[in-house]
């Protein structure tokens, strides 16, 4: 495998981590759908015509999301990946789980064995079958701005121009899709997208789309929130023989 921009690979979601080469054999899978919003009963309730939350506008939404996770010290969850590769008409797929611990700490464990881990200081991110990890201090790298505010970093409204599209328009029924822009320029993607559950504000999928046509999807699957994490979680130490990869 060719060795590739560290601070590239360290940006989690604008990467296919945990998919292998971009040269594998994979057939192409059919889009799985998100999962659903919270059932109506435990959503608040519907307010009478011209008073609804479809009034609500992008930056209020961004505003009800930011407020759940700036509570959150922890959130932890099963995640799906699906990387979409336009050059190669391909699309690959992977899953595994996730936590997320105030401030700055990430673990992602992929059920084929590779591993993204920060303890907030340092990021690494182990690929099993090259037999290598690349590791960087966060502060050097392009630290993905696009799941920071799961983690307790970051702004939507300061960081994106943003847009709302009612969740019915992007097969999302009950919840709504929140459009990102980066206000500042980055490498790692144009454009994200938030499926936000409609009543708990949580998200429930993130799609990431780069300048190449690249869309990088990852979709929650029952998160939980402020349960405590070892802090073992967030240290990783790679098998004899990796081969390590700094700036």
């Amino acid at each position: 495998m060719k060795r590739v921009s560290v601070a590239l690979v360290v940006s989690v979601l604008c990467l296919g981590l945990g998919l292998g080469s971009v040269g594998a054999s994979s057939a192409i899978a059919q889009p799985a759908p998100v999962p659903a919003p919270v059932p109506a009963q435990k959503r608040p309730a519907a307010k009478p015509p011209g008073d609804t939350i479809d009034t609500m506008s992008a930056k209020q939404l961004a505003d009800l999301v930011q407020q759940v996770y700036d509570k959150t010290r922890t959130f932890q969850a099963g995640f799906k990946q699906r990387y979409s590769m336009k050059a190669y008409n391909k699309v690959l797929e992977s899953e595994g789980k996730v936590v997320f611990e105030k401030p700055g700490k990430m673990s992602w464990r992929y059920d084929n064995g590779n591993r993204v881990v920060s303890d907030g200081k340092l990021i690494k991110v182990y690929q099993k079958e090259a037999r290598q990890m690349y590791e960087q201090a966060v502060d050097k790298t392009q630290y993905p701005a696009a799941l920071s505010f799961l983690v307790g970093e970051g702004s939507l409204r300061k960081q994106f121009r943003l847009r709302k599209i009612n969740g019915d328009r992007m097969k999302f029924k009950g919840g709504y899709v929140l459009v990102a822009k980066p206000r500042t320029a980055t490498p790692a993607f144009q454009r994200m997208l938030l499926y936000v559950d409609g009543g708990t504000h949580q998200v429930r999928r993130v799609i990431l789309l780069d300048a190449q046509g690249n869309k990088n999807r990852f979709t929650f699957d029952a998160p939980v929130v402020n349960k405590k994490v070892e802090a073992t979680e967030f240290t990783f130490t790679p098998p004899t023989g990796t081969k390590v990869i700094r700036p």
